[in-house]
């Protein structure tokens, strides 16, 4: 197969298009290389302005936590999943159930690693 172009999960994370928790996933308990798309940081990683009492890294675990729980929940394993948590993205409004997209699959060294997305996101 001859290709033209090849964008590597390394470019990605270099371009920030992917944000690297490895770090932070091996806290929570996830063994894998783990980034999330900068669509998750932005949208449930990055907290909003005139939220109060939360932080990046609170709700970066709040994320993984909540992964590893449905992994431990699941029945299947299966290279692609859905997930649920709750996310406060509104001063003073009730915490919102938002579903994330979790894929396992070859790295660029061909090992395992784990995305994050967002459930529209490929």
């Amino acid at each position: 197969m001859n290709y033209i172009f090849v964008y590597t999960r390394e470019q990605a994370i270099a371009d920030g298009v992917l944000i690297d928790v490895t770090k932070t996933a091996k806290e929570a308990g996830l063994s894998l290389h783990t980034v999330v798309t900068d669509a998750v940081w932005a949208e449930y990683v990055r907290v909003p302005d005139g939220i109060t009492c939360q932080d990046e890294s609170g709700r970066l675990w709040d994320i993984l936590w909540m992964l590893r729980y449905a992994i431990l929940q699941s029945k299947n394993a299966e290279p692609q999943m859905m997930f649920e948590l709750y996310v406060a993205n509104e001063e003073g409004k009730p915490a919102e159930l938002v579903k994330l997209k979790a894929i396992v699959g070859p790295g660029d060294d061909e090992r395992p690693v784990l995305t994050i997305l967002l459930p529209n996101e490929d």
